[in-house]
């Protein structure tokens, strides 16, 4: 069996048990179940896989992005990349929110439910914009890495990067070193992904079992129009923006990018799922590793499709729920703050309840009703951060089709889709491009 395909069965297994043990009550507060399986091995199997993929976000990031800055050897190419990736993942969040209040207008959901919530929620405090702005540019490059604040690390690592092309040839030791310890870190996912259909299945299991299905009861109408919509932008809109922007075949985007939905739905994290999304647009897609260690963790940092959908539909809900008429101006502001919000709140944990929290003040949406999607919110979560890391998969796509940076004789190659058997496949050459890239910049030099 491929890699992949064991996540999935460690996946399906893991729902399985969780809910057997759910329905047979079993995980009943203080048993043997709860403490020792549920709460026991399962949250420490899967928190450490967690953890060890937390582990190589900052390195990974920061390696893959000076190497990319390097390999893309025009600092004018780089601006265009950069633009390109912000404008396209700004699209996409607009679209994504667009589409699910509408719909969820549309299906008129919460009418008439007449339900209350005694529920309190306390969102950590959003950072304001201006904070947002001046903290991209790090005091400590040190402590913004020890601390995992992704846009001050992207700014440090693309700074540090374009000062390093512009040294020229007396740079490329340095480069060199960086480029060797950007193919360790891509040897030591290959090592921890090893791991993952047990860990999936450690996941799963205990979500399902401390969750069950029963919190659907009175949100059903909420989890199927949210999840509905992400799965109409995942299906629909964003393989029809792929093949408008860059002519790729939808099908085959599908098949290769599974693997990075089954890791993300997982994880319920973008960050964590940074060095699987990156391994997969490079190896089996075939973006330029220049343009996908800029694009990839850019996304991950500010691409909230999933979580705008979310936000929509929640906003539309919790309106009808407590009578409040928004009005077309009320919603058109919704839109433009969760679009705004994705980048303020960047990085933050919980960004996505934080959003919501931001968006719900915004417009004069009473707090509480957020306690009532905190049930459902966590199997919601795994899929609008499914939906998320395919957005910067198609971004990556377009943008470096744009660039001339994708070699699409490995995107159209299907047997890279079953690459991944008895491991995630590592590149004998993943420096290929980039030193042909560097050694056009010294000759400039």
């Amino acid at each position: 069996m491929t890699l992949t395909v064991k996540v999935i069965l460690g996946m399906v297994l893991g729902i399985v048990v969780g809910l057997a043990i759910n329905f047979s009550g079993l995980n009943a507060e203080g048993s043997f179940v709860q403490e020792f399986v549920t709460s026991g091995l399962f949250h420490i199997v899967g928190k450490m896989f967690i953890n060890a993929l937390n582990m190589l976000v900052v390195p990974l990031v920061l390696f893959s992005l000076i190497c990319g800055v390097c390999g893309i050897g025009d600092i004018k190419l780089l601006g265009k990349i950069g633009t390109k990736s912000f404008g396209f993942y700004m699209l996409t969040t607009a679209v994504a929110i667009a589409s699910a209040i509408f719909i969820a207008m549309g299906l008129g959901i919460g009418e008439g439910m007449n339900a209350r919530s005694s529920a309190e929620f306390s969102a950590r405090e959003a950072p304001a914009l201006s904070d947002v702005l001046i903290n991209i540019i790090p005091t400590n490059p040190i402590n913004a890495m020890a601390q995992g604040e992704m846009l001050s690390i992207i700014f440090f690592a693309i700074l540090l990067g374009v000062s390093l092309l512009l040294v020229g040839k007396k740079a490329r030791k340095v480069i060199d070193l960086i480029e060797i310890l950007n193919e360790a870190m891509m040897k030591m996912v290959s090592i921890i992904m090893a791991l993952a259909p047990y860990a999936v299945f450690c996941l799963l299991a205990k979500a399902m079992a401390e969750l069950g299905v029963e919190l659907f009861a009175q949100l059903i109408g909420f989890v199927l129009v949210a999840g509905g919509v992400m799965l109409l932008h995942l299906f629909v809109t964003l393989l029809i923006f792929l093949k408008a922007f860059s002519g790729l075949n939808p099908v085959t985007f599908m098949k290769k990018i599974r693997n990075v939905q089954v890791f993300a739905f997982s994880t319920s994290s973008s960050n964590a799922t940074i060095p699987v999304t990156l391994r997969t647009v490079t190896e089996r897609m075939g973006v330029n590793n220049s343009v996908a260690s800029f694009t990839v963790p850019f996304g991950a940092t500010i691409n909230m499709d999933g979580t705008a959908i979310m936000q929509g539909v929640a906003t539309v809900f919790i309106a009808n729920l407590y009578g409040v008429e928004l009005g077309m101006t009320g919603y058109l502001t919704v839109i433009m703050m969760s679009v705004l919000a994705s980048i303020g709140t960047a990085g933050v944990p919980g960004a996505g309840l934080i959003m919501l929290s931001m968006v719900f003040a915004q417009v004069g949406l009473p707090l509480e009703g957020i306690g009532l999607i905190l049930g459902v919110d966590r199997l919601l979560d795994m899929l609008r951060t499914a939906v998320n890391v395919s957005g910067d998969a198609v971004v990556s796509l377009v943008v470096a089709k744009s660039e001339g940076k994708l070699d699409e004789a490995v995107y159209n190659d299907q047997a890279l889709e079953s690459s991944d058997k008895g491991g995630i496949h590592v590149n004998s050459e993943p420096g290929r491009d980039f030193s042909k890239s560097m050694a056009t910049a010294y000759k400039g030099n």
